[in-house]
C-alpha cells in the first residue's frame, strides 16, 4: 500500500541536478566518442546489436505481445472506465486536437522515410522462403509492413502512457518515469537514488529514441531537398538542416503545448491526409482500394503467427533479417517510448482508460493502414510493371523512395515540395514535444499539470541536435538503428514492471468500488417534513448563502470529528481554503467571523495504508434551464457545497443538510474507506 503524496504540489519547481547531470554527461561523452571514433563506434554499436538480436530476439518478441496484450485488457476490462484524473474531469484537449497531436508524437517523419521504400524492400528482397518480386512477397511485402507499424508499436505507447498519467492524474504524483513503479519500490526509494536512476536513464533512452527518428529525418530532408532543389547529400546539408530545425523546435517549445505543439500538430494531420488522397486519387484508386481491404485482413489474419515468429528454422539468413527488421522496430518503439509515453500522458488528463487505450491503439492505426497500403501499393504496382528504377532507388536510398515515387505521378514537383514541408514540420514537432518531455523529466518538483522552465526546454532541444549529429558522423543510419536496440533492450523491463504496478493499483480502485457499495443508513433524517426536504432540493442557493454555510455548518461538524479522531490517537488535520489563508490549519486561530471559505479538507492517516480524504469545497454550477431568471445575469448559477474523495468529486450537494446530517456523511464515507482497506488486506 502506498499514499498519494500530496506535498510535491507545492515544492518550487527547481532542477533535478543529478538527472540533469547524469543524463547531459552521458550524453555529452556519448557524442564526443561518435564523432572523435568514428569507424570503431560503428563497429561497436553493430556488434552489439547483433548480440543483442541474437540473444534476446526471443524476449523482445514475447515482452512487445505482452505490453499489447496487456493494454487491451485494460480497455475491455471493468476498470476501463476508470478516469486518467478525478471522476469529476473533463478531457483537457478536444478529440480531434488530441488525435493530431498522437499522430504527430507517435509517426511523424518515419512515415514519410517508410512509406514507400519498406514495403518496396518486403517485396525485393523478402526475408527467407520467399521469391523476391513474386506474387506472394507482393502480398507478403503490406503484412509485414503492417506489422511493424501496428498495433504491437501503439501498445508499447499505451501501456506507458496509461501508466504515466494513472499515477500522475489519478494518484496525484509528479509525471515523471519514477511514478508508476511506486507501488513496488515505495515512495522512499522511487523519490530517492532509485527514481533518479530511472529518471535518468529514461533521459538517455529517450534521447537516444528522439536521435533515431531525428536522424531519419535529416536523412528525409536532405532527400527531399536533393530531390525538389538540387541541394547535394552531404553532412553539411545535414549540419545546417539539423540547427534549422532545432531552431524552430525551441520557438515551439517556449509557446508550450497548447499552442505551439497543438497547432503543428493539427496543420500536420491535415496536411499528411491530403497528400495521400492525392496519391489515392491520382493513382489507380479502385486497385488501391482493393490492396488495402486485402492487407487488413492478412494483417488480422496473421498477426498471432507472425508475432511470435523468430526464424529459428531460417538459419543465420533469417536471424540477420530478424535482427535489421523485426527486432529493430520493435527496440525502436521501446527506446521512443518513453518520450511518446510521457508527451501523451501530458495530453490526455481527463479520459477514461479505455478512451485512452483505444485513442492510442487504434485512432492513429487507420490512418497508419491507409498511408503504407496507398503508398506502396502504388510503388508495388509501378515496379511490377516495369519501374525498375524505382525499386533500385527505394532499397539503395531509402530516404529517397517517397520522392522517386513522386516522379511517376501528375503535379510530381508540387508533390515533391509538399513531401518535404510536410517532413520538416514533422521534424520540428518531435524535436519540440521531445524537449518539453526531456526537460520536465530531468526537473524536480513537478506538479502534473506544469511544465519546466524555458531554457531547461532549449538547452535539451540542442542537446537533441548534437546527439542526432553525432550519431549521423558516426555511421548513418546504422549507427541511429543499432543505438535504438540497444537502449530499448534495458527500458523494456522497466516496461514490464509498470504492467505489475498497473495490475496493483487497478485492484486497489476494484476494491475502492467494493466497498463504496457498502450499505450505510440514510443520511437524512427520517423525521424531517417531506416539504423541508423537497425544499432543499429545489433551492439554487447563491455564493454567500454557500460559504455561510460552510462556515455554520460544515467546519463544525468536521471540527468535532477531527477532533474525535485525533482523540483516538490517530494522525489527523484540517485545512481551510479561502483566498487569503491558502491552507492554512483551523487550529492556528483564524477569525471565525472574518475568513472567507472556500472548502474544508478533513484528513486522517493510515500509516503506511491510504489516508482517509473528506473535502467538501464551494463550487459554481449552472442553473437547469427551467428555473433560470431573466432578471440578472447571476441568475444563470448557483452554488453547491460538493463532497470530494481522494478520487475526486461524489457530484452530491451537502447544502441544506444539518450538523448532525453532516457528521453522519462523514462517517458513512469514512466506514467504506475501512472497508476499502480491509478487502486491500
Amino acid at each position: 500500500m502506498y499514499s498519494s503524496p500530496s506535498k510535491d504540489a507545492t515544492k518550487p519547481l527547481t532542477l533535478n541536478k543529478t538527472v540533469f547531470l547524469g543524463s547531459a554527461i552521458i550524453s555529452i561523452l556519448l557524442i564526443i566518442w561518435t564523432i572523435a571514433f568514428p569507424t570503431y563506434s560503428e563497429t561497436l554499436l553493430g556488434s552489439s546489436m547483433t548480440w543483442v538480436s541474437d540473444k534476446f530476439g526471443w524476449y523482445y518478441m514475447l515482452v512487445v505481445a505482452a505490453y499489447s496484450i496487456f493494454a487491451l485488457f485494460v480497455g475491455f476490462s471493468k476498470y476501463g472506465d476508470i478516469k486518467l484524473g478525478q471522476d469529476h474531469e473533463k478531457a483537457q484537449f478536444p478529440f480531434l486536437a488530441w488525435a493530431a497531436m498522437l499522430f504527430s508524437a507517435g509517426i511523424g517523419i518515419d512515415l514519410l522515410f517508410f512509406g514507400a521504400s519498406e514495403p518496396l524492400m518486403h517485396y525485393l528482397t523478402p526475408h527467407t522462403g520467399l521469391e523476391p518480386a513474386s506474387a506472394e512477397a507482393m502480398r507478403e511485402a503490406l503484412a509485414q509492413t503492417f506489422l511493424h507499424w501496428g498495433l504491437h508499436g501503439w501498445g508499447i505507447y499505451a501501456l506507458i502512457g496509461m501508466a504515466l498519467a494513472y499515477f500522475a492524474y489519478r494518484k496525484n504524483m509528479p509525471l515523471a518515469l519514477r511514478s508508476p513503479l511506486t507501488p513496488i519500490f515505495g515512495e522512499r526509494l522511487i523519490k530517492g537514488w532509485l527514481g533518479d536512476g530511472i529518471d535518468t536513464f529514461g533521459v538517455v533512452c529517450t534521447l537516444m529514441g528522439i536521435a533515431t527518428s531525428l536522424g531519419i529525418g535529416v536523412l528525409q530532408a536532405n532527400a527531399g531537398l536533393t530531390h525538389v532543389f538540387g541541394i547535394e547529400s552531404s553532412k553539411t546539408v545535414q549540419t545546417i538542416i539539423i540547427i534549422g530545425v532545432v531552431a524552430a523546435a525551441a520557438v515551439s517549445a517556449m509557446t508550450g503545448v497548447e499552442k505551439g505543439v497543438r497547432r503543428l500538430s493539427e496543420f500536420n494531420m491535415l496536411s499528411s491526409i491530403l497528400l495521400l488522397i492525392a496519391i489515392l486519387v491520382m493513382g489507380n484508386t479502385v486497385y488501391l482500394l482493393n490492396t488495402f481491404t486485402q492487407n487488413i485482413g492478412q494483417y488480422f489474419q496473421t498477426i498471432i503467427y507472425k508475432t511470435f515468429d523468430v526464424y529459428a528454422y531460417d538459419g543465420q539468413a533469417g536471424a540477420e533479417w530478424k535482427s535489421w527488421w523485426t527486432i529493430f522496430f520493435w527496440a525502436w518503439w521501446v527506446a521512443w517510448a518513453p518520450f511518446v509515453g510521457l508527451f501523451i500522458a501530458r495530453i490526455s488528463r481527463g479520459r477514461t482508460l479505455r478512451e485512452f487505450v483505444f485513442g492510442v491503439m487504434f485512432i492513429p492505426l487507420g490512418f497508419i493502414f491507409a498511408w503504407f497500403s496507398i503508398f506502396g501499393n502504388s510503388a508495388i504496382d509501378l515496379v511490377a510493371n516495369g519501374a525498375t528504377e524505382l525499386g533500385e532507388i527505394a532499397v539503395n536510398d531509402a530516404a529517397m523512395g517517397m520522392f522517386a515515387l513522386f516522379e511517376y505521378f501528375p503535379y510530381s514537383d508540387i508533390l515533391s515540395f509538399a513531401g518535404v514541408i510536410i517532413g520538416l514540420i514533422f521534424f520540428v514537432t518531435s524535436a519540440d514535444s521531445g524537449a518539453l518531455v526531456l526537460a520536465n523529466l530531468s526537473s524536480r518538483g513537478m506538479t502534473n499539470d506544469t511544465d519546466a522552465p524555458v531554457w531547461l526546454r532549449l538547452f535539451w532541444a540542442a542537446a537533441t541536435g548534437l546527439i542526432t549529429l553525432g550519431l549521423l558522423f558516426a555511421g548513418g543510419f546504422s549507427s541511429l538503428q543499432s543505438v535504438s536496440v540497444i537502449a530499448g533492450l534495458p527500458f523494456s523491463i522497466i516496461l514490464v514492471l509498470y504492467m505489475v504496478a498497473m495490475w496493483r493499483s487497478l485492484k486497489e480502485e476494484g476494491n475502492k468500488r467494493k466497498a463504496s457499495t457498502i450499505g450505510t443508513a440514510n443520511v437524512l433524517d427520517s423525521g424531517k417534513s417531506w416539504k423541508a426536504r423537497l425544499q432543499r432540493i429545489v433551492s439554487f442557493p447563491k455564493h454567500a448563502q454557500v460559504e455561510q454555510f460552510l462556515q455554520n455548518v460544515v467546519r463544525p461538524a468536521m471540527t468535532e470529528v477531527e477532533k474525535e479522531f485525533a482523540a483516538g490517537g490517530l494522525k489527523t488535520s484540517l485545512d481551510i481554503r479561502n483566498p487569503a489563508h491558502i491552507g492554512q490549519d483551523i487550529d492556528e486561530g483564524m477569525d471565525e467571523s472574518s475568513g472567507q471559505i472556500d472548502g474544508l479538507k478533513l484528513r486522517v492517516g493510515h500509516g503506511d495504508e491510504d489516508d482517509f480524504i473528506y473535502e467538501v469545497n464551494l463550487i459554481k454550477a449552472e442553473r437547469p434551464n427551467f428555473t433560470l431568471s431573466t432578471s440578472t445575469k447571476n441568475a444563470e448559477y448557483y452554488y453547491r457545497a460538493e463532497v470530494f474523495l481522494s478520487e475526486g468529486s461524489q457530484e452530491y450537494d451537502l447544502v441544506g443538510y444539518s450538523k448532525e446530517q453532516v457528521l453522519v456523511d462523514i462517517l458513512n464515507q469514512y466506514e467504506r474507506h475501512l472497508q476499502y482497506l480491509h478487502l486491500e488486506r
